[in-house]
């Protein structure tokens, strides 16, 4: 990760810290995380993207690690997370960017993608269904209430930050136990309890969910993906059924979802080579940016 170059980027009226690696006049890759992680959730595609020729761009999104971190619930609303994106492609010369997104990163591909798909060249979700689907998959499938119930509980004021704030064990825990063995080295974990430790980090996270019920009206509305789309689905994942990703192809093209065995919602970070090889593939298929 020496080729790396880190930056603060000033977009929608905050700084995000970035991380920044490729040619300058490559093709436009961002590279979004989601919960509990930071720009290092994408280690182990940085340098592959980049050594392919793209110009690849993490940011911390806002609330983790060492992006600002703005106060109160509604500054996180999915609304106000596209636009940071749509700041990044600007900053950067652009008026289109390929995007790839896990988890909350994939939520907020998901939107841009369904509102501003004239900056979106192409979509790569890895383990995160079409926003909009998940009521009608928990009225069919009682299981994914159990398997999102600690949504619930993020809606609780300050409770979870002192419960998760204790020490950081049972995140690091959760990282371990919802993964394959191995996945995360003592020091990598290290470094996510470093961000999880910056000031006022946790609660940002956490507002992440909390904004949810306010951004529910923009979440529907966001319906059919008219951009080059693909799905990677690690099959083995604990917080989100198979059917939320089978009922997201209904918003794309039904046959572009890749099914990973023997893979969570890690997937990524797992098995980097196969996913590497897939996003490279994809990437070089649909073509350059309109940079």
């Amino acid at each position: 990760m020496n080729d790396i170059d880190f930056k603060y980027i000033k977009t929608n009226g905050i700084e995000l810290h970035v991380a920044i690696s490729g040619p300058e006049d490559g093709d436009l890759v961002i590279l979004l995380h989601g919960f509990p992680e930071f720009w290092f959730s994408w280690r182990k595609q940085i340098g592959a993207l980049a050594a392919e020729g793209y110009r690849v761009v993490v940011p911390d999104q806002r609330g983790y690690n060492k992006s600002w971190k703005p106060r109160g619930r509604r500054a996180f609303e999915i609304n106000q997370l596209q636009k940071d994106v749509i700041g990044l492609i600007g900053h950067f010369g652009r008026e289109a960017a390929a995007i790839i997104g896990h988890d909350w990163g994939g939520a907020v591909a998901w939107h841009l993608a369904g509102t501003h798909p004239h900056m979106v060249r192409c979509m790569v979700i890895i383990n995160m269904p079409h926003p909009s689907i998940f009521p009608k998959v928990m009225l069919k499938r009682p299981l994914q209430w159990l398997r999102s119930s600690y949504i619930l509980f993020y809606q609780l004021p300050k409770v979870p930050e002192k419960i998760l704030s204790s020490n950081f064990r049972m995140m690091e825990k959760a990282l371990q136990y919802t993964s394959r063995r191995g996945t995360f080295t003592q020091d990598e974990l290290t470094a996510y309890q470093s961000s999880w430790g910056e000031p006022k980090a946790l609660e940002s996270m956490l507002n992440w969910y909390r904004a949810v019920p306010a951004s529910w009206k923009e979440i529907v509305k966001n319906m059919r993906i008219n951009v080059p789309s693909k799905i990677i689905w690690g099959t083995g994942d604990q917080f989100l059924s198979k059917q939320l990703a089978e009922e997201s192809l209904k918003f794309i093209d039904s046959e572009s979802i890749i099914w990973v065995e023997d893979a969570t919602h890690w997937v990524h970070q797992e098995q980097p080579e196969f996913v590497n090889a897939r996003l490279i593939q994809f990437l070089d298929q649909t073509g350059p940016d309109d940079g």
